[in-house]
């Protein structure tokens, strides 16, 4: 045999071999799962800048925004809520908070797995940022939705009792409801929900957490027939203007990306914001001649609460739409159905966060587009009017969640420490009474 025709024979032998080798491998290579996307500078960026926004929504936005509603005597109490709560809510999140959002567990609670942040490293992802980043965002989510719920019962509401409630209910309220919507294998995330930044996780939840509050604690004394107006309509604008801004962290970092999502988002919340404040002052104005301070501000609050669950799925125009919606009826909830049904929802969190979260969770279902959110997100306008329903059964969802449970945590609170201040505690004032200080001595 010639020494050419010997080694293609032997060649030949080794590829017939080696061929079916190779090809196993390819089609298991096809099979493999890809790889994670790696960390992305620009995304982390932009993460972190989201989370000092939202951030600054609740120290300082939030809590100027409530202390300039309340009378002069509570407005320390308010600041301090808003700062204790804070701190409290912070350290609660990192303890069991975060795990129970976002580890793997059920369809209604993550497992304890991650329960002091464990096993998360500076190198562990999500998605292209690091996962500390993630956390601290989600963080500054849990917050302020806390935070949010203590302007229902303000006015006379023990601090203790206060914090007591907030912590208890960021773990067995907040923290299930995230893991719902957002968390692995979320229960409403898995029925079709459509929630980008928490219009349920956030606002409706905080707004009939509010809502319940202010009725098991009760009316403020002299409700009805004592001036209990805002003392420094000042702070509440600087306080909603801080918000505005923040906002944009809250939905715009939502796309947990600095890429087309979150600039959509962006701009979308700049619209329906505006299109609120211009449709709640114009409705104020014509209903009862002349156009207030408060109610812009209120307005503006309210278009960022109803753009919030849509922001990332809907067009501009159906933002603007969705503002022009919500201002007017935000403003008939806060000054018409709020005095018919006689409850005292002392700053406005039902009327605002929780009506506006209702809207805003349901006109998902009839404005979100495909083209915008991506396949399977679209809505009535976009051929799926089955969205609406399933839009509805989030809503209902979170008002039952939150609502029992929140009515549990706050009549074992009541038999035990109790949550009212005494009447004389409430007409002294609860900034000398609870803390010693008064904003002017």
């Amino acid at each position: 045999m010639m020494p050419m025709q010997f080694v293609s024979r032997k060649i030949g032998g080794a590829l017939a071999v080696s061929l079916p080798f190779l090809a196993a491998s390819a089609a298991w290579a096809q099979d493999a799962a890809p790889e994670a996307p790696p960390l992305s500078a620009g995304d982390t960026a932009w993460m972190l800048t989201s989370s000092v926004l939202v951030l600054m929504m609740l120290v300082p936005g939030l809590a100027l925004f409530y202390a300039g509603m309340v009378r002069k005597k509570n407005v320390l109490s308010v600041l301090m809520q808003s700062m204790f709560g804070a701190g409290l809510l912070s350290v609660i999140w990192v303890v069991v908070g975060y795990s129970l959002a976002f580890a793997e567990g059920n369809p209604f609670f993550g497992d304890l797995s991650k329960a002091f942040l464990s096993g998360i490293t500076p190198s562990t992802l999500f998605g292209t940022i690091p996962e500390f980043v993630f956390a601290m965002f989600q963080m500054t989510f849990a917050i302020i939705t806390g935070v949010i719920i203590l302007g229902g019962p303000a006015d006379r509401m023990k601090f203790s009792a206060a914090m007591l409630f907030i912590g208890l209910w960021v773990v067995l309220v907040y923290a299930p409801m995230a893991h719902m919507v957002w968390g692995p294998g979320g229960f409403l995330a898995g029925a079709g929900v459509l929630d980008y930044a928490g219009g349920t996780v956030v606002h409706i939840n905080s707004g009939i957490a509010g809502l319940v509050a202010a009725l098991m604690i009760g009316k403020r004394t002299g409700y009805g027939t004592e001036n209990l107006a805002p003392h420094n309509l000042s702070l509440t604008m600087i306080g909603a203007s801080l918000l505005w801004v923040g906002w944009f962290g809250f939905n715009a970092g939502s796309a947990l990306s600095a890429g087309a999502s979150a600039g959509v988002a962006m701009i979308n919340t700049q619209v329906a914001t505006a299109a609120a404040v211009v449709a709640w002052s114009v409705a104020e104005w014509i209903l009862r001649g002349k156009p207030s301070l408060l109610g812009a501000a209120s307005g503006a609050v309210a278009g960022l609460v109803v753009i919030t669950p849509a922001c990332g799925f809907v067009t501009p125009s159906g933002a603007l739409l969705m503002g022009l919606i919500v201002g007017p009826a935000c403003f008939f909830a806060v000054s018409s159905l709020k005095s018919a049904l006689g409850y005292d929802d002392a700053l406005d969190v039902w009327g605002v966060h929780g009506v506006g979260g209702i809207i805003g969770a349901i006109l998902t279902g009839v404005f979100a587009v495909a083209a915008i959110g991506g396949e399977g997100k679209s809505g009535l306008i976009d051929g799926n009017p089955g969205q609406i329903i399933t839009q509805i059964e989030g809503v209902l969802v979170t008002l039952v969640w939150s609502g029992l449970v929140s009515a549990i945590l706050l009549f074992v609170i009541d038999k035990t420490i109790g949550l009212r201040v005494s009447k004389e505690v409430e007409i002294e004032g609860l900034d000398y009474a609870l803390h010693g200080e008064r904003i002017h001595d």
